[in-house]
């Protein structure tokens, strides 16, 4: 029976294919885009924190990344032969070998770049004279004996260290090599002797026989200790004075480690292992942090001891790095999942769709079926064979795609996702299609959706859904994206609730204003309006399904594209608060001034707009706290202050002084977007005005000062004594701003430069575009003690890391996703009537109705569907990033892992092109459609559209 039930079925799905093949060909199209990206958004994620991780790990700093384990020089109480040994090289490294091997998963090690040794930890004073001695102190050497010298460096003079005869404790004389840095800034030169004293004060006689250069002295065999590579000149701590001196290593041949036994620099064994972090993924983060714990106080701790002896230590700064890698990613990810929760509800909203258009086309065949006996098992199952048989393929190839395109991912994810929408089709349109002839209907019934009232079932189920987003909206408002335990997903997806509340109210509210256009309408002459108007209330593509893919799709374009903006905002602002301005000239320390010479040439370099010379001085302390006290701003300037500049006064204890020119900082001000600078109030008239040559200030000498809300908090309305390298005044608050071109955001106190006794300028700031070569030849002839600064090169600096990219691409998709399944359904909405609209015109000829008015009611039909779709979109896409910018912090996305940016919050804001180019989309597709229906409609003849019998 069941064979025969196979074979019977197979007729049946061939013939359905060949019937209609473009629909079968449709649907599987759309499913395999949509099962592309379903599969690829996890793999994506995966691969950019994989390589956020690896990059992370890759440029940090090799003494951080590096695993070092360590410990002290055998025990005094072994034989000498015994200790000797174990600081030779073939100790060392069975000991290296085993620790390799003893790598817990994921941690690998960059096996090119292992060293081991025996090293000084504690400097050895030098005192040979020849040795430089910059405030008359003598340098402090360390000495290493390190494996692969050879491999990692190049001969640069001289031959290379070695041990013609065996080293032991009791050498006192062994070869060395510095490199080029150490050679140059210590003045060392082939066959220089350095003495090193042992434990009872004998000298071992280190001999430089050649210098070498790194291979590559960024790499972990140089930089995981600086000092081998770079001498760095280090203030005496033990020292009652400020002085200096300089400190840099030594490198002995290989073997040379058993004479540092007998010396009292503290000698050490140690193991220096690079991790590899080629095979590393996202997920192993975790692991990679749980791993670091064990070894370095664990159960790995007791695994390394057992391989390189009891008072063995391991150190490494790796999971400080892994774990600032993890804070990252858990930031970004809520943010992400706003995108993928917006694009995989439009996907299945479309989805839906599309199966409703498939079964409204069959309705009149099934329900023949029907009425002929067919159960609706029966149906459902050759409904369910016939979709499978398209589905199932397509989102194989959609998951194929998404691998190939996709080369680094889990594989499972991306499968589910791929199999869950195969999955959605297959039973979404066989269940909607027999649940339609559950009970007879009657035929030809109106659909009329003006006439239509709610069910008491759809009213609860809306309200429902109105708590949910209420309650997501708030929450993501109080506590942000991110949640402890991992993403919500309640919270992330409050804009989809929010666009399908917003979809409910207009379904709701869309009949009123056709029943109030229609009746004047029906007074006019003509019956295009009346028409279209109707038509327009009676279809089907006004019900809440397309309108909800709509909405939800430009919602989630204009959520994407917000925060592509705002990352890229986020970035401007930075730079502009770390320069000041388009360019920026100050001395290389606080108290140098420019010259006039100076500001006098850059002013006339081609490409400056606008120059405004401005003395700052840091640190200046204020006076106490007064009571109950409080500037008025005056309305001075708006905006967010950040820092203690927040009017919390007891936070303001030290300020920065800034002196400017009025009429030029203002000019500046507005050029590059800062709040309005109040010029008027600081004009320096009366006892601030300039003081003539060589007089001296009076007690009543009061300034008029525009100063940050916590500062203005502090001193009050009255005036107030300060003290400054720039003249002792009092100074009055008459405004306040929020944030300053010269300083970065913190406290300040801005006042007329003039009036100061000390006008010299510390900093220059231009506006405009100069070149920067010019600009930086011009300060350079002035002298090189003047450090140039341009927003442009700032600007750069905020690249993208792996992580951050891999998730502005996949805003970027959800952009072009959303705005194309808009677009997509508003055609699926428009070729639903499609029949409907083709039969109307072809009645309508036949009662005179020409070419012409047959397009414009077909447009007119179209037309408030599509503005309501538009209208509708522009203001959920509006609300939702209004309700859900104070809880969306873009700095991870924008400022993270740049050294110095400023890290205040970055909130979301609108960008108005995100929300117009789809909706505008949308009402231009509609009118398309409608011409080309029109136009397609005229070309056939009206007994091709009215057949006898025919039900439409």
């Amino acid at each position: 029976m069941r064979h025969n039930d196979r074979a019977a079925s197979a007729p049946w799905i061939r013939t359905r294919l060949r019937t209609a093949p473009g629909a079968a060909t449709a649907l599987a199209v759309l499913v395999l885009v949509t099962a592309f990206l379903a599969a690829a958004f996890p793999r994506a994620v995966d691969a950019y924190e994989a390589k956020g991780l690896r990059h992370d790990i890759l440029t940090a700093d090799a003494g951080r990344s590096t695993l070092e384990v360590a410990r002290p020089q055998p025990g005094l109480e072994l034989p000498q032969a015994q200790r000797d040994a174990e600081a030779r090289s073939p100790e060392l490294a069975r000991i290296g070998s085993g620790l390799l091997k003893a790598l817990p998963a994921p941690l690998r090690a960059d096996t090119s770049s292992v060293a081991y040794g025996v090293r000084t930890s504690k400097p050895a004073v030098a005192t040979e004279p020849w040795l430089p001695r910059p405030e008359a102190v003598p340098p402090q050497l360390s000495y290493v004996a390190q494996s692969g010298l050879k491999e990692h460096a190049t001969l640069a003079s001289g031959a290379w260290p070695t041990t013609p005869r065996e080293v032991t404790s009791d050498s006192r004389a062994v070869q060395g090599a510095v490199t080029e840095e150490t050679a140059a800034e210590l003045k060392v030169k082939v066959g220089a002797t350095i003495a090193l004293l042992t434990a009872a004060q004998e000298p071992i006689t280190v001999t430089i026989t050649g210098i070498v250069a790194p291979r590559d002295p960024r790499g972990s065999y140089w930089s995981a200790d600086p000092l081998l590579r770079t001498p760095s000149l280090v203030l005496d701590t033990t020292s009652p004075f400020p002085v200096h001196y300089w400190t840099g290593t030594v490198l002995l041949a290989e073997d040379s480690g058993p004479a540092l036994l007998s010396t009292a620099a503290e000698p050490v064994l140690f193991w220096r292992i690079p991790p590899d972090p080629a095979g590393l993924t996202g997920p192993d983060g975790a692991r990679l942090t749980s791993v670091i714990a064990s070894l370095e106080s664990g159960p790995g701790l007791l695994k390394v001891r057992e391989i390189a002896g009891d008072t063995a230590v391991f150190a490494t700064g790796l999971g400080h790095i892994v774990e600032a890698n993890a804070r990252m990613r858990d930031a970004i990810s809520p943010v992400i999942a706003v995108a993928a929760l917006g694009i995989g509800s439009v996907a299945a909203v479309v989805l839906l769709m599309t199966g409703a258009l498939l079964a409204g086309r069959r309705k009149a065949e099934l329900a023949l079926m029907r009425s002929r006996g067919g159960s609706l098992r029966g149906i459902g199952g050759r409904l369910l064979a016939e979709t499978a048989v398209t589905v199932l393929p397509a989102s194989a190839l959609g998951l194929l795609l998404a691998t190939l395109a996709v080369g680094e991912g889990r594989f499972w994810p991306g499968a589910l996702a791929a199999a869950g929408v195969g999955l959605l089709v297959c039973v979404a349109l066989p269940l909607r299609t027999t649940l339609q002839h559950i009970r007879p209907t009657l035929h030809g019934a109106r659909e009329d959706m003006v006439s239509a009232r709610p069910s008491r079932r759809r009213t609860v189920a809306e309200l429902t859904l109105l708590v949910l987003a209420v309650g997501a909206v708030t929450a993501l408002r109080r506590r942000g994206t991110s949640a402890e335990g991992g993403t919500d997903l309640l919270v992330s997806g409050a804009p989809v609730l929010v666009a399908l509340i917003a979809a409910l109210v207009l379904v709701r509210l869309y009949p009123l204003p056709l029943r109030l256009a229609t009746r004047p309408v029906a007074r006019l002459r003509g019956a295009i309006g009346f028409l279209s108007l109707a038509r327009a209330g009676r279809s089907s593509a006004g019900g809440a399904l397309p309108l909800l893919a709509l909405l939800l799709a430009l919602a989630t374009a204009a959520f994407g594209g917000s925060v592509i903006a705002g990352i890229e905002d986020a970035r401007d602002d930075a730079a502009l608060a770390s320069v000041g301005a388009d360019a920026r000239i100050s001395g290389a320390s606080e108290r140098a001034t420019l010259p006039d010479e100076l500001v006098r040439t850059v002013r006339d370099l081609d490409g400056v707009r606008g120059a405004a010379p401005v003395r700052v001085e840091y640190s200046v302390n204020m006076p106490e706290a007064v009571v109950g006290g409080g500037a008025d701003g005056g309305g001075a300037g708006t905006g967010t202050s950040t820092g203690s500049g927040n009017g919390n006064a007891d936070d303001a204890k030290v300020a920065a002084l800034v002196g400017v020119d009025p009429a030029s900082y203002a000019e500046l001000a507005r050029a590059t977007g800062l709040p309005a600078f109040p010029a008027a109030r600081l004009k320096a008239t009366g006892s601030s005005a300039p003081l003539p040559e060589g007089a001296k200030p009076g007690p009543d000498r009061v300034l008029p000062a525009i100063a940050s809300p916590a500062v203005a908090a502090r001193l009050g309305k009255e005036p107030r004594a300060i003290a400054t390298l720039s003249g002792d005044f009092e100074v009055q608050v008459v405004g306040t701003v929020s944030r300053v071109a010269s300083v970065s955001p913190t406290d300040f106190l801005v006042v007329n430069s003039a009036a100061l006794e000390q006008k010299a300028p510390t900093t220059l700031l231009l506006t405009g575009a100069p070149d920067p070569g010019k600009l930086r030849a011009a300060v350079e002839a002035s002298g090189k003690e003047y450090a140039v600064q341009l927003r442009s090169e700032e600007r750069a600096r905020y690249v993208n890391t792996p992580m951050q990219a891999g998730a502005e691409r996949i805003y970027l998709a959800a952009v072009a996703a959303g705005a194309g399944y808009a677009l997509l359904a508003v055609l699926l909405s428009l070729l639903q009537s499609a029949p409907e609209r083709k039969t109307l015109l072809a009645r309508l000829r036949t009662m005179g109705l020409t070419t012409g008015q047959g397009r414009k009611l077909l447009a007119f039909e179209a037309a408030p569907q599509a503005l309501l779709a538009a209208g509708g979109g522009l203001f959920t896409g509006w609300a939702t990033i209004a309700l859900l910018s104070p809880g969306i912090d873009l700095v991870p996305l924008a400022l993270a892992g740049v050294a110095g940016s400023d890290t205040s919050p970055v909130l979301l804001r609108t960008d108005l092109w995100s929300l117009a180019l789809p909706a505008a989309g949308v009402v231009a597709l509609a009118a398309a459609v409608a011409g080309v229906q029109a136009w397609w409609a005229s070309r056939r003849g009206s007994i091709t559209e009215l057949r006898a019998g025919d039900s439409r």
